[in-house]
């Protein structure tokens, strides 16, 4: 798959290759339209959720496939060729693994998240873009965004007590501008995931999980359209990257660092949700609050929120799997 240019190859129910050719976008569906109904793999890939969906509907069998497996099929040189044929090879493995395809409504509050995502990094570059103009004219602020925030809203009085030459305070009004615009955009953003979590019982259940939230809970609820594709609550967490690096052999276990590997951004919601966790475990009167304690007795702090998380994505592919209910288990 390209932007606008598509490689076809296709085996019959012998592995003779019975189609190899390239297609330009506006005439793969007519092409595939063509086609008796029949098994079609694509990679994982930006738009890749789109056409599957496109190419579902004429009939067809659709399936995606992560890159990473696809690449060990890929003989020698690469090129678009090769790479199809690879994907057409892997996806008649029996062991493979695939991408389940997402609704439209399911992208849709993905673009919600990273939307929300980008506008709260530029937030923070503004927030700190403001400090430190601010520390050049002797002005230091305390730590967090409300400490700047307050500042800002001096910076609009001319008796503010803020010794500042009039350019520089034209520049950072500028941007105090631009911090507030930022602000609303994000609220509004969050009032249509609200709106969105109300009407979505999957994400209702997974609030319920302590260190899970509303933004925590639409993200996973969107990202994962099938939970049944995962076995078990461990190659859920495996799949976020929540789990040490296995470089086993001869029988002996060897566990590195954790992998960080699948989605990073559903993977940070969820260690910043254990860190919450971590810090109200000392008064927490369930089971979960004496294990964190128990936990933050032996080991470091991080190491115990990344035990938390990986904790919590089992529990949550468990609510939606069997389609329960957290429930808090009181302390022994």
């Amino acid at each position: 798959m390209a932007k606008s240019v598509f490689q076809l190859h296709g085996v019959d129910k012998d592995g003779a290759v019975v189609l190899q050719r390239k297609v330009r976008r506006a005439a793969l569906l007519d092409v595939l339209g063509r086609l008796e109904p029949c098994l079609i793999g694509i990679e994982a890939c930006p738009t890749s959720h789109f056409w599957a969906r496109e190419i579902a509907a004429l009939g067809h069998d659709v399936r995606l496939i992560p890159p990473s497996y696809v690449k060990p099929y890929v003989k020698r040189q690469k090129n678009d060729a090769a790479d199809a044929e690879a994907i057409c090879e892997a996806v008649t493995r029996p062991n493979m693994r695939f991408v389940p395809v997402k609704t439209e409504d399911q992208q849709a509050v993905l673009v919600l998240h990273r939307s929300r995502d980008l506008l709260m990094r530029q937030r923070t570059m503004i927030l700190n873009a403001i400090r430190a103009h601010l520390a050049e004219f002797g002005t230091i602020t305390a730590q967090g965004p409300r400490s700047v925030v307050d500042l800002v809203r001096r910076l609009s009085d001319p008796d503010d007590g803020l010794d500042l030459p009039a350019l520089a305070r034209s520049a950072l009004l500028s941007l105090a501008a631009q911090l507030e615009t930022l602000t609303e955009e994000i609220r509004k953003i969050e009032r249509q995931l609200m709106a969105w979590h109300r009407q979505n019982q999957a994400s209702q259940r997974l609030e319920t999980i302590p260190g899970v939230g509303l933004i925590t809970a639409t993200a996973l609820a969107a990202s994962v359209p099938d939970p049944t594709v995962f076995k078990s609550g461990q190659q859920f967490a495996a799949w976020l990257g929540l789990v040490p690096r296995q470089n086993s052999s001869g029988g002996k276990d060897r566990l590195g660092r954790v992998s960080k590997m699948g989605n990073g951004y559903l993977r940070r919601l969820l260690v910043v949700g254990a860190t919450s966790v971590t810090r109200r475990a000392p008064t927490t009167d369930t089971r979960t609050g004496a294990w964190v304690r128990s936990l933050l007795e032996r080991k470091p702090t991080r190491l115990v929120t990344v035990a938390i998380a990986n904790k919590t994505a089992r529990t949550a592919w468990a609510l939606l799997a069997k389609g329960e209910t957290y429930r808090v288990a009181a302390a022994i």
